[in-house]
């Protein structure tokens, strides 16, 4: 069986990784850009998706250019804490939360996936621009090199569409889409080196109903300094004219242009305009998703990752289901008859949970504890029970967790996505 993927970011990626430890290894992942270097800001990969990555054995590569949170904590707009909880391990996961430099996911993977796929198994240059069922039930898939202006088409058994939110894949399944959505807010991220702040291992949120940071370090103490690399993101309403013509992450800003906007937003323990100012990159953003559709798969052809099920970035969701998309499917293309059969029992898998954690994310997720902290104490309070009675705060975060299946004891207990060797090496 042939596997076409298109996109190779983290959902692609561990498609092709998921798919090689499932026996199947007539893969080739089909990637746009020239080069795949290691571009972008901080991820969070919570522990259900961490269980994955470790069962295809990448825990340790990944432990050494990460950072397992420990705690996450949410804080107003004064800095003072609503709510903290415990996360990963400490929380009482047998797997650890990872914060981690996108790029340095990314090129693990990709690493990981040349070794055991073979160097041609990722495609540079390879934009997938349409596809086309044939009559003995593969499909045919027209792919463009930009480098050189040549196309060409290759057939395979099954395409995954993981080529993100823009995905070419699901234009074609949806020609009438249009653009993401746009959700009136803009989001500037970017990356700095600091002195560790709290425990050196926490994930802080704090703002107001308005306004939002996000900040956590990415990579053990470097250098003489001590200084760690630490992921930042703010946002913002934005102007009334403002105007975005393409959600593009790599679009370049300088922090001067916005800064403005959270130069309060300094606390005695994290200085977050300090960060910003510092900042060894930056980039601007507008917050936007995908429509839920009812269905990703059509006869071989499916959808994965941002290209299925593009959020707003709440709750660290984005990368984490990418992973864990991936997993499911290469188990259902490695135990299904047909790849149709496996694309269907995939999406019936996936598809209702994945809308439900689309739906939480529009509605701000566990975050929303920081708007009612605005809405009922605008000015602040001695202690959050003034603001939230008996466990409501426990309580929304445990309704998350369980919404997407990723509480402590769905994710330690549920049976494994790996499909099991059989005597021989024999699937």
């Amino acid at each position: 069986m042939s596997i076409l993927i298109a996109g190779a970011g983290i959902g692609g990626l561990t498609t092709a990784l998921g798919l090689h430890a499932a026996g199947r290894t007539d893969v080739r992942v089909l990637e746009a850009v020239p080069e795949i270097r290691p571009l972008g800001v901080g991820l969070n990969i919570l522990p259900n998706a961490v269980r994955e990555l470790a069962e295809l054995g990448l825990l340790d590569a990944l432990l050494a250019v990460s950072v397992p949170t420990g705690t996450l904590g949410y804080h107003n707009r004064h800095g003072q804490l609503i709510w903290r909880e415990e996360r990963g391990l400490a929380a009482g996961y047998r797997w650890p939360q990872l914060s981690i430099h996108r790029g340095r996911l990314q090129s693990v993977l990709a690493e990981a996936a040349r070794d055991r796929l073979g160097p041609g198994s990722i495609v540079t240059d390879a934009r997938v621009e349409d596809f086309a069922p044939r009559a003995d039930g593969r499909v045919d898939v027209r792919v463009h090199h930009p480098s050189t202006g040549r196309t060409e088409e290759v057939t395979g058994d099954a395409l995954i569409g993981a080529d993100g939110i823009h995905s070419r894949v699901r234009a074609c399944l949806h020609p009438q889409e249009g653009p993401p959505p746009w959700n009136g807010l803009v989001v500037w991220r970017g990356t700095s080196t600091a002195p560790p702040f709290l425990d050196g291992r926490s994930m802080i949120i704090a703002g107001d109903d308005r306004r939002r940071a996000v900040v956590y370090p990415m990579s053990a103490p470097e250098g003489p300094s001590g200084e760690v690399l630490v992921n930042w993101a703010v946002a913002r309403a934005a102007e009334p004219d403002a105007v975005f013509e393409d959600a593009d992450w790599n679009r370049a800003v300088a922090p001067e242009t916005f800064l403005h906007h959270f130069e309060d937003l300094a606390f005695d323990w994290l200085d977050v305009p300090a960060l910003v100012r510092t900042a060894r990159e930056a980039y601007v953003y507008p917050m936007v998703d995908r429509d839920p559709l009812p269905r990703w798969t059509h006869g071989v052809v499916t959808l994965l990752g941002d290209a299925a099920h593009a959020m707003y970035p709440m709750g660290s969701n984005g990368a984490t289901q990418a992973i864990v998309d991936a997993r499911v499917l290469a188990r259902e293309l490695a135990l299904r008859e047909t790849p149709a059969e496996a694309l269907a029992a995939y999406e019936a898998e996936r598809l209702p949970v994945l809308t439900r954690i689309q739906a939480s994310a529009r509605r701000r997720g566990p975050e929303v504890v920081i708007d009612l902290a605005h809405e009922r104490a605008p000015e602040g309070f001695a202690d959050p029970a003034e603001v939230f009675p008996g466990d409501e705060l426990a309580s929304i975060s445990r309704e998350f967790a369980r919404l997407g299946g990723f509480d402590p004891e769905t994710v330690n207990t549920r049976p494994t996505l790996a499909v099991p060797t059989i005597t021989g090496g024999a699937r």
